[in-house]
């Protein structure tokens, strides 16, 4: 078991996602930066759909009940166990009630903690996910208890030389495919949408980023149309939103541009103020 003794500014459980229930409108979820999910359960021999703990902007502080191998990717949070510093982007061995804890935020937005053999958290519709009317709890709180695997021993593995790319914590380019009413701007809205530098507002969560500046917007809005994660909706203030793992399934604005998957991990990586540049994928 792990007891959390702190749970940071929000720190929710993730997996992959939860697939198969959009058209009951039952949004995906699922760890915002993927990319730094799959590199925490590869770091420890985990299967790819294993849950770990996605912490946002602060820390949480765990005390472990019982002996476990834990790794810790995403955003550098100096991570420290029993106060001592410990090293990202591998595996380390945690005993029976040591505590980890995380200081000051240096780069990114998001960290993960992977835990051998995942978070063993109640599964609903596929899913460990943490998500609001979803789940019983949508973050974890002071107090709570996460039941993990029994394991002792750390296994020297090939997985723990992994190199992680540094680069999505600092990379401020999206990569874009045109959206289904992209065709409907003009030329000239077109080439300023890939001119413009734009900045993340500060109404950003785990649903919808907000990019600032409004941008020129004389189209109509529509009734309804499908969404995903990635999907760039145009309000008609002019408003860029860019749909995120917690998105709804539908929506009335015109989808303008689709982010690659690699950019929406980017982008789950920024935080209010950070500046990004839009441009079309090869």
């Amino acid at each position: 078991m792990i007891k959390v003794l702190k749970p940071g500014f929000y720190s929710t459980i993730q997996d992959q996602g939860r697939f198969g229930q959009r058209s009951y409108g039952v949004p995906a979820s699922g760890a915002m930066d993927l990319y730094s999910y799959e590199f925490a359960n590869a770091l420890l021999g985990n299967h790819k759909h294993d849950a770990v703990l996605e912490m946002t902007m602060t820390g949480a502080e765990l005390q472990f009940l019982k002996p476990t191998i834990i790794s810790i990717t995403g955003a550098e949070m100096h991570p420290k166990l029993n106060n001592q510093p410990i090293a990202m982007f591998k595996a380390v061995l945690v005993k029976t009630n040591d505590v980890l804890s995380f200081g000051s935020l240096l780069i990114g937005f998001r960290t993960y903690l992977a835990v051998k053999g995942g978070l063993l958290t109640e599964t609903v519709l596929g899913s460990r996910s943490m998500q609001k009317g979803i789940t019983k709890a949508e973050r974890i709180e002071r107090g709570d208890t996460i039941a993990i695997t029994d394991y002792s021993g750390l296994e020297n593995s090939k997985n723990a030389k992994l190199n992680f790319k540094l680069k999505i914590l600092s990379e401020t380019n999206l990569e874009v495919m045109k959206g289904p009413e992209f065709h409907k701007l003009s030329k000239t809205q077109q080439n300023v949408l890939f001119l413009q530098e734009f900045k993340v507002s500060k109404f950003n969560n785990r649903m919808a980023y907000q990019l600032l500046p409004l941008f020129q917007n004389n189209l109509e809005s529509f009734l309804t149309a499908p969404v995903l994660p990635g999907t760039v909706q145009l309000t008609p203030s002019g408003q860029l939103i860019v749909l995120m793992r917690d998105c709804q399934a539908t929506g009335g604005y015109p989808r303008i541009l689709q982010l690659t998957e690699n950019s929406i991990n980017i982008l789950s990586q920024k935080t209010t103020g950070n500046s990004l540049k839009i441009s079309l994928k090869d």
